[in-house]
């Protein structure tokens, strides 16, 4: 098997279950191979690592399995460069939230043994694709969680024009706007009032962000749709983000945002059920005491 690790390079106190994790599938005869700026980490910070092959982060690997060391951000880079190669994706929990993650880090034998008995279930899960006008580009155009429209930084609203399978839905303004997939419902959506989706739901999310209108409602609608807009401002460009990844744009730009051709494969151990998760990332049913 061969196995492709990325990781958070700025989570040291993970660094022991992290030792731990390498030591396991050593133990296991897998093949690694690691992002190399992660390797050149551990390298600093742990010395004697397994033998393993390295790779740049942009381009990914051809691999059995990605393993996503860290939080959510640590994933979503991960989904990034292995999506297209079409590689399932476990992620381990070295960070806070972790809502997308499988298991944490203090349970490194565990992952190990599901992952080579193949005891684990794999999700698709819908992306993103921005369709930029000629003569513009992004270095990573596909989403896992969610493309936002942002003003620039000023005291300027920007005013977002959205059209939906080309009829004229309605005009943004205020911050901006976003759209998410059912993945990232429970990211930036969830804290612009947007709604929280299944993440086997066939949609996508639009939520205005700070509308300056009480009637700008979030929206739910089919993932087959394409969604266009053009962003104005009195700012001479406005800002797209693609997960974190963003580009600045001169306003009036019109661009177009639908579902990509591929999904973010994501393994999820067996028993995995999606209302248990909510319950507890979202800390459903604790009293002020923290107990349930």
């Amino acid at each position: 098997m061969k196995i492709a690790i990325f990781g958070n390079e700025f989570q040291h106190e993970a660094l022991a279950g992290v030792a731990t994790l390498l030591a396991e599938l050593q133990a296991a005869g897998v093949e690694l191979w690691g992002e190399q700026n992660y390797v050149a980490f551990l390298e600093r910070q742990l010395g004697n690592l397994p033998a393993m092959a390295t790779f740049e982060h942009r381009k990914g690997v051809a691999a059995d399995v990605a393993l996503s060391i860290g939080g959510d951000g640590t994933f979503l880079r991960t989904a990034q460069a292995m999506a297209l190669h079409g590689t399932p994706i476990m992620g381990i929990n070295a960070g806070h939230l972790g809502y997308l993650t499988t298991v944490d880090i203090s349970e490194a034998a565990k992952a190990v043994k599901c992952l080579m008995a193949g005891d684990y279930d794999v999700e698709e899960r819908s992306m993103l694709q921005l369709l930029l006008p000629p003569g513009f580009e992004i270095a990573q155009p596909f989403a896992l969680n969610e493309v936002a429209i942002l003003r620039q930084d000023t005291s300027s609203s920007i005013n977002v024009d959205a059209s939906l399978d080309d009829v004229a839905l309605t005009t943004f303004k205020g911050d901006g706007m976003l759209l998410c997939t059912p993945t990232g419902s429970t990211a930036y959506n969830l804290s612009v009032g947007g709604p929280i989706l299944h993440p086997q739901s066939r949609c996508f999310a639009l939520a205005p962000i700070s509308p300056h209108s009480l009637t700008m409602r979030p929206v739910v609608f089919s993932d087959t749709s394409m969604l266009r807009i053009t962003a104005r401002s009195r700012a001479s460009v406005f800002q797209v983000s693609v997960d974190g990844e963003t580009i600045d744009l001169p306003s009036g730009t019109t661009l177009r945002i639908a579902k990509a051709p591929f999904p973010t494969r994501v393994i999820m151990l067996k028993g995995h059920r999606f209302a248990r998760v909510l319950r507890s990332k979202l800390m459903w049913g604790r009293d002020n005491r923290g107990e349930e």
